[in-house]
């Protein structure tokens, strides 16, 4: 009798373990130690949003630097599920809130199972000495989801914050763990896409409008639009421009030769009847069509090089009839989120 009390006491040990295992997994995790909430926070409305709010730097702090950040993910994400991770930089002269909506991935977190981080750079424009802020938010990303559920992760950035992709892509900690790399008009690998001839940053309107615009960029650090060398590890490749900011894309793509591709695209379009939902309100007075004007529903011209080997993707997406600055629209946003998805990822999970 003893020693089956013995045995009925240590199965009751065991299964109260798996109890309470399965108790903690079945609570939603909180990223970032910041309450995850419906609509997220500082979200803008369709029309109206302020200067205030496009110009916050986001409510969770990055302990090492001290520094903020958006963190956007599923309310209902759980620990051992699957999600796709991607790191949103900002151009140079914009703010964290303001790339969270000119690429809006935040409508997407919930159906597409996304975590998407959106840093802010107190300077407004990005340097090597951000790099380690940069690397912390990607590392507790990584530590609080754990590597085994990050089935792909990605670096997107618009304008200075592609270039500053493009320059950090291949450096000895992101080379290991980015899948892809989505460029918001921040510079094409595989060969360049000319400036279009009349391509120019507008002149002050003054006072910044007041709905979706943003405080007056400050002067660019030298060399900060320059590109850096062309990469050349592994990696997904995406392009997204307006149409008026560039002189033609390239004929052909060195990515999608690297990767077997077909010689040329396929073509085909999206056409979104919503408008996104910024732009730059410091520029309108008058604005330009290749920096950018007010939000508008659009179309985009999706071209993409089909049969890549190991499911990489190398693709280029025109929004016809628009500029540097208009906000992504939603339907051309959750195209490219699909692609991404579709893509080949697992670095995170395999080690690289």
């Amino acid at each position: 009798m003893t020693r089956i009390r013995r045995l009925s006491a240590t199965a009751a040990v065991i299964l109260g373990s798996i109890a309470a295992a399965n108790s903690v997994r079945a609570q939603p995790l909180q990223l970032g130690d910041t309450p995850c909430v419906r609509p997220p926070v500082l979200h803008c409305p369709d029309q109206g949003c302020t200067a205030e709010t496009v110009t916050n730097g986001g409510p969770v702090v990055e302990p090492q630097t001290g520094r903020s950040y958006f963190l956007d993910y599923p309310c209902n994400l759980r620990r051992g599920d699957t999600v796709t991770f991607i790191l949103s930089l900002h151009g140079g002269g914009s703010y964290g809130n303001w790339q969270r909506h000119y690429f809006p991935l935040l409508d997407y977190v919930d159906k597409y199972r996304l975590v998407v981080a959106t840093p802010y750079s107190p300077r407004r424009v990005w340097g090597a000495e951000d790099d380690g802020y940069l690397q912390n938010i990607v590392s507790a990303v990584i530590e609080q989801v754990g590597r085994d559920n990050i089935k792909a992760f990605w670096l997107a950035g618009h304008s200075q914050g592609g270039l500053t992709s493009t320059r950090i892509v291949c450096s000895d900690f992101f080379k290991t763990k980015v899948d892809g790399f989505l460029s918001l008009s921040g510079g094409h690998v595989g060969g360049q896409a000319g400036r279009a001839a009349n391509f120019g940053v507008p002149p002050l309107s003054g006072a910044a409008q007041t709905g979706r615009g943003a405080a007056p960029p400050p002067a660019l650090p030298a060399g900060a639009l320059t590109p850096p060398p062309p990469p050349t590890c592994d990696f997904s490749h995406v392009f997204t421009t307006g149409e008026h900011e560039i002189s033609a894309l390239p004929p052909s793509s060195e990515r999608a030769r690297m990767y077997g591709c077909a010689a040329a695209p396929t073509h085909r379009e999206l056409v979104d009847t919503k408008a996104g939902y910024v732009y730059d309100g410091t520029r309108q007075n008058p604005g330009s069509k290749a920096w950018g004007l007010l939000p508008r529903p659009g179309t985009a011209a999706i071209h993409a090089y089909g049969g890549c080997r190991d499911k990489r993707l190398v693709a280029d997406v025109v929004r016809l009839d628009k500029g540097h600055t208009e906000g992504l629209e939603p339907r051309v946003t959750e195209e490219l989120v699909k692609m991404m998805l579709a893509a080949r990822g697992g670095k995170i999970q395999h080690g690289g």
